[in-house]
């Protein structure tokens, strides 16, 4: 299942490390904001590695939709009444700022990645007054914001919300040219002693400064980021024959759909849930919905994605904690990852370069999230019950009771498994708790896989991992 950016695109490889490493930074995670983060720190003199457990952006920058937008859902109005105006004009000056970043080094490197400037729209076919004071939020914080009914997706609506001068691109492309430029190492995953030290293929690890890129800390020991984070997938497939679109499109009405174009394709995307909680075949959902509005769309590449999230919506960017003073994190960017990385990188390199950047205090992982109880309360509420109670009852079935293509919690020779019949009638069974922090697995139909509904982590039906933050595989039966 590979992305049309994976179809389309051949990523340079980089070797192994194969000696011990010192540098001034030390990046781990070959993402979109890794390879950022030490592109920004070069550009301002910094010796930075990166490293990457498997292969550069193989993890979630291949599975993205790649929309460079300032316009993140219903946020403004909600960030203006959390943090006050002047916060919420810092989270739109960094995001807007980030469109121009990709522009200027676009352009200076010379990067062909099909990168262009569009309108994106919020877009509802009921909640007017929601979009009229999202409108409001955004105008006063200096975004360039109109309400229309007059758009080319060709669907009848109450009201659309633009955002003139966003992006679109394809970010492998883009991730392909500044990568040549850096100093990598793939197939080097990076191992965390608990007391300060790092290793990489039994490699000692020297810097001054580490930045945590993996998409989601894998350090728990200090952060909490295991309780400010929850993960939610969501499920993009790519159709021919459905006609230009005219911008980005991102539906807030609950089982809406997000749009945009790439070349001759139209890019839709839905389904989202928390991981661990699919409630079915969501690619179907998706294209049932898209043959509605284009009866004759032809589908040519499917993928899903998986986003970290925040329990008020803004990212954590910054040192990682008071016990961790050198390493800093990249993480909770919810589904805007394009230009979260972007923010990152120019705060993070700020930061390590001793450079005041007016907008970072609004990002920091030390702030406060009292506003955001309600969901701290919510993402414990879910890891009791994965982690206690949906381990005390028996499951309710055999594993003789499974059909083929179906996976489920069973029971097998007198314990629980995890346990999923292919279509040849094989059985696949690991163990039914994740290697993170024990909670019980739960089956994707979709993906055939074994996500966990606490912190998302995920296995293939063999055990391996995945997503972290899990780092060991499951026990196989």
């Amino acid at each position: 299942m590979k992305s049309i950016w994976s179809k389309s695109v051949a990523l340079p490889h980089f070797e192994g490390l194969e000696k011990d490493l010192e540098a001034d930074t030390v990046i781990i995670g070959g993402g979109i904001t890794g390879l950022l983060t030490a592109y920004k720190l070069k550009e301002k003199g910094v010796d930075a590695a990166i490293l990457e457990a498997a292969e550069i952006c193989s993890g979630q920058t291949a599975n993205t939709t790649a929309k460079i937008t300032c316009q993140h859902g219903l946020i403004y109005k909600r960030l203006t009444d959390a943090f006050g105006e002047k916060n919420a004009r810092k989270y739109a000056q960094s995001n807007s700022h980030a469109i121009d970043e990709y522009e200027r080094i676009i352009s200076k490197e010379g990067i062909k990645c099909s990168f262009e400037r569009l309108p994106s729209y919020l877009y509802t076919f009921s909640d007017i007054k929601a979009l009229q004071q999202e409108c409001e939020s955004a105008k006063k914080l200096g975004i360039e914001a109109y309400l229309t009914e007059d758009i080319r997706l060709p669907v009848k609506i109450r009201a659309a919300l633009c955002f003139e001068n966003q992006a679109q691109f394809n970010p492998l492309e883009f991730a392909s040219a500044i990568a040549r430029k850096l100093k990598i190492y793939e197939n080097s995953t990076a191992v965390y002693d608990g007391k300060g030290s790092l290793t990489a293929n039994g490699r000692k690890i020297r810097a001054k400064h580490i930045v945590i890129a993996s998409h989601y800390p894998f350090i728990d020991s200090s952060g909490l980021y295991f309780l400010k984070l929850h993960q939610a997938r969501s499920y993009a497939i790519a159709f021919e024959d459905c006609g230009d679109i005219g911008g980005m499109y991102y539906g807030i009405d609950p089982g809406t759909l997000s749009f945009r174009n790439y070349g001759g394709l139209l890019i839709a995307s839905g389904g989202s849930h928390r991981t661990g909680e699919s409630s079915g075949d969501e690619f179907a959902s998706v294209t049932a919905k898209v043959k509605a509005i284009f009866p004759k769309a032809g589908e040519i590449a499917r993928w899903s994605a998986q986003d970290c999230m925040p329990p008020d919506s803004v990212p954590y960017i910054g040192r990682y904690s008071e016990k961790h003073g050198n390493f800093y994190v990249a993480s909770g960017f919810q589904k805007w990852g394009m230009t979260s990385a972007m923010v990152a990188a120019e705060i993070i390199s700020d930061i390590i370069c001793g450079i005041k950047n007016e907008n970072a205090d609004i990002f920091s992982p030390a702030r406060g999230v009292a506003a955001a109880s309600c969901e701290l309360v919510r993402n414990g509420l879910h890891t009791a019950d994965a982690l206690v109670l949906k381990k005390l009852k028996s499951p309710s079935k055999s594993v003789s009771q499974l059909k083929n293509g179906e996976g489920d919690i069973v029971r097998y020779n007198g314990r629980t498994v995890a346990a999923y019949k292919d279509e040849n009638g094989v059985v696949h069974a690991v163990s039914p708790n994740c290697t993170h922090l024990g909670c019980r697995l739960r089956f994707n139909t979709a993906l055939k896989s074994w996500d966990c509904p606490c912190h998302g982590s995920r296995f293939d039906i063999e055990g391996r991992v995945i997503d972290n933050p899990a780092l060991k595989n499951l026990e196989k039966y």
